[in-house]
This record gives C-alpha cells, sequence and structure tokens, in this order.
C-alpha cells in the first residue's frame, strides 16, 4: 500500500477510563466510557460518519452557496445482536440545510438531494468502509514483558 494513502491516529490512556486520540498533524480528542463529557468511541463513529458525508455535501453546495444552517443529525441503535456481541444497526443521516433567497441558494438547494447522493454511494470513505464491513485486524505491539 502506498504510504500516501495510509491513516491513522493513536489513542494513549491518560487515567482510569480516560483516553487522548491524536492524529499525525498534532489534533487531539478526549475519548471515555461515556462517564463525563467526553466522546464515547460510538459516538465518534456517528460523528465520522456525519463528518465524512457533511464535509462532501458542505463542499459542493458552499461553491454555490453560503448556507444560513448546515447541521448534520447521525443516530443509530447500539444493539447486542444474536451472536452476543455489541454492534450499531439502524444508522441514519440527516440533513438540516437552508440556503438563502437568491439564485446561488437555488443552486444550491437544486444540488443538494444529488451530493447527498453521491457522497453516500461513492464518495464517504467511512459511510462506505461501515456498509461493506471491512474486517478489522487487531495485534500486539512489541512483547509480553512488562516496563
Amino acid at each position: 500500500m502506498d504510504e500516501n494513502n495510509v491513516r491513522s491516529v493513536e489513542i494513549e490512556r491518560t487515567g482510569a477510563g480516560e483516553y487522548v486520540v491524536r492524529n499525525v498533524r498534532g489534533g487531539e480528542i478526549a475519548l471515555g466510557a461515556g462517564d463525563d463529557a467526553t466522546f464515547t468511541p460510538v459516538e465518534l463513529l456517528l460523528a465520522a460518519i456525519g463528518g465524512c458525508t457533511g464535509i462532501d455535501v458542505d463542499l459542493v453546495t458552499g461553491r454555490r452557496a453560503e448556507p444560513s444552517r448546515f447541521v448534520v443529525r447521525v443516530s443509530g441503535d447500539k444493539v447486542r445482536d444474536e451472536a452476543g456481541g455489541n454492534r450499531m444497526r439502524n444508522l441514519r443521516v440527516e440533513f438540516d440545510v437552508a440556503f438563502p433567497a437568491d439564485e446561488g441558494g437555488d443552486r444550491a438547494r437544486e444540488i443538494l438531494p444529488r451530493i447527498m447522493a453521491q457522497s453516500h454511494d461513492r464518495l464517504c470513505t467511512v459511510s462506505r468502509t461501515v456498509e461493506l464491513g471491512t474486517a478489522v485486524t487487531v495485534t500486539r505491539a512489541g512483547d509480553s514483558h512488562a516496563d
């Protein structure tokens, strides 16, 4: 695989049930188990789905008009499946978008359904990965010796 295609994050434990997620550009997000205001891993999954398609939609419609409202809501049901494993189902992405009542706003409203569909069907790496069911490999770095 070409190293330009690799995406990665690092998650470091900062305390009991507390973690920080870092990307290679130095960005950080607090992560937790849902006991406080930090995002849970499931909430980050939902944010990734909505953020990915939201960015696609915003980039295309924003070339036509600056939105007066642009909100993406993502939800789903966390369930225990037949095999006893946790998973999400009924994932839904809802756009609440408004554009000005002018020619640019009309063009943005006109293209909105098409770019939403294109993002879902072709452009959004996150939702396409979830829908296609890409395998996840879990490995251990180093050896089993304690520090």
